[in-house]
């Protein structure tokens, strides 16, 4: 079970946010007639050793860019966790009820933490890690985790899906060789479907991800020995005090699929939530609970995130903003409601971020899958940077949880029938701001054409140097008006101080002439 806090620890935590219209909503949610909920358990987790021949697929040092994290304080380490989990339907108008119990499954978790107790704040990220390219992508590290150093925040990946499993398995055999994601249903249970999507396989099931997401976040809050922290403390408390969940793109829609099935039970199981907040990326809609089912209707209520009872940022790149119209929804600053919805103007959904922290190239043909392009046909996958946007909303996430301070609201990208309305220099209007769109030395496509995922990798055609002169007299007319517009977005808390600063060095060195 989760471990409870002592007084101090639980005064505080109540003194941040109001949990009494939490745990009524969970609770009404949850004991709706047949449902059942039980403590979420603990599951067991062993830490895999690192040799020189054995290390983690998509370890920090061994990425396209390697980062070296011993350089900046933090410990990477992986764990093999296994446990139980129920595969769940989802009935309309309630949370998910158990369609089979108790299937084992051995999934792998990856943890960077700071390496002393005195500098971890206390914060982890915990993200199921994206399977759409058929091998793990660590996306919320991609995006954020400059902030994540910034502030001693921890981050946790989870092997979140039978298909990255196969990939595992081939890269090193013997390192992964008990992860298991077996499907409980005999191949001829009535229950079992005849077809599955092009990335699942019949012998394994997808829908064992809800309980092991769960899982994992009790075992980071608990007393359990193998918990990373506890800093190995010979007794005590896990030191991680707040949980954010953080999905991109599939797995922003497996955030949507369980902030609305699965929160609400674990919340009423636990006497609080295991998730204190979530940042769901570039997802419109939820994915089917387990692989048998069916997508759900436009119009469907279960497409919607309302009355979660935790706060939720949910945005959308330029890439996708228009397939997410039907899930724009006002913005609400009070418990049980409180969510943000952002569309971040000139931003690709698939970057070059995600690839250059991704497995290195030579790892990823030795799991069996190819390295997705780098470029696409229009040039190299957009250099937006998202991360600017993903670290304030971040920050203005925790802050949200630990001090009630709601984030900044921002209007949505600029749509008249069906087509985005542009400005004079071809960027979008409206939507959440960067000086990259306020004051353009390029403009900014969301899709591009091209092999992989190139239709969502966005690119960038710097203006002529005749067209720049004409936005710009001078240079010095373009670095003040830059540095302007950093100053105006930092100020309303879009930009992080510290990546403004950054900003305006950089900028000052790439001026187009």
């Amino acid at each position: 079970m989760i471990e409870p806090c002592s007084k101090a620890q639980g005064d505080a935590h109540l003194a941040e946010a109001p949990r009494a219209a939490i745990l009524l909503v969970a609770l009404l949610m949850a004991f709706a007639p047949g449902v059942l909920v039980a403590v979420t358990p603990i599951p067991k987790a062993t830490l895999i050793p690192v040799t020189p021949d054995s290390y983690p697929f998509g370890a920090a040092n061994h990425t396209r860019i390697p980062e070296d994290l011993k350089a900046v304080g933090y410990v990477e380490e992986e764990f093999l966790v296994s446990g139980t989990a129920n595969v769940y339907e989802w009935p309309e108008g309630g949370p998910a009820k158990v369609r089979t119990a108790n299937a084992p499954y051995v999934t792998r978790v990856l943890v960077r933490r700071p390496r002393e107790r005195s500098k971890f704040s206390g914060v982890v990220v915990v993200e199921m890690l994206n399977p759409s390219n058929l091998f793990d992508l660590n996306l919320a590290w991609a995006m954020t985790r400059r902030q994540f150093l910034r502030d001693g925040d921890a981050w946790v990946g989870i092997t979140a899906k039978p298909v990255a499993v196969a990939t595992l398995k081939k890269f090193n055999p013997t390192r992964y060789g008990a992860l298991s994601w077996a499907n409980p249903l005999p191949l001829d249970d009535p229950n079992h479907c005849g077809t599955v999507s092009r990335d699942s396989e019949r012998t394994t099931e997808n829908g064992l991800v809800w309980d092991i997401h769960s899982q994992v976040g009790a075992w980071l809050r608990s007393a359990d020995p193998a918990n990373p922290f506890r800093y190995s403390l010979s007794a005590g408390p896990s030191a991680a005090k707040h949980l954010y969940a953080w999905g991109y793109s599939q797995t922003g829609a497996f955030l949507y699929t369980y902030v609305n099935s699965i929160h609400p039970r674990d919340a009423a199981a636990n006497g609080r939530p295991i998730y204190d907040a979530y940042l769901i990326a570039v997802a419109a809609s939820p994915t089917p609970i387990h692989q048998c089912a069916g997508p759900l209707a436009a119009g469907d209520p279960r497409r919607q995130i309302r009355n979660a009872g935790v706060p939720v940022i949910h945005v959308m790149s330029q890439s996708d903003y228009l397939r997410a119209i039907p899930a724009r929804r006002d913005d609400q600053d009070r418990p049980p409601d409180q969510f943000r919805h952002y569309e971040l103007a000139g931003a690709g959904h698939a970057t070059q971020d995600e690839l250059n922290t991704a497995a290195a190239p030579a790892d990823i043909e030795r799991g069996g899958r190819a390295v997705p392009p780098m470029n696409c046909n229009e040039g190299p996958r957009s250099r937006f940077p998202s991360w600017l946007a993903f670290d304030a909303m971040f920050r203005n996430l925790d802050l949200w949880v630990r001090k009630g301070i709601a984030p900044p609201r921002a209007d949505p990208i600029e749509v008249v029938n069906g087509a985005p309305v542009l400005d004079a220099f071809g960027n979008v209007k409206g939507g959440y701001r960067s000086p990259y769109v306020d004051v353009p030395a390029s403009k900014w496509a969301g899709n591009s054409t091209g092999a992989s995922f190139c239709m969502i990798a966005g690119h960038e055609t710097p203006l002529t140097p005749e067209e720049f002169r004409k936005a710009y007299p001078t240079r010095a007319a373009y670095a003040a008006a830059f540095k302007k517009s950093v100053s105006a977005l930092t100020k309303a808390r879009f930009i992080v101080a510290e990546d403004g600063q950054e900003l305006v060095k950089a900028e000052a060195n790439q001026r187009p002439e």
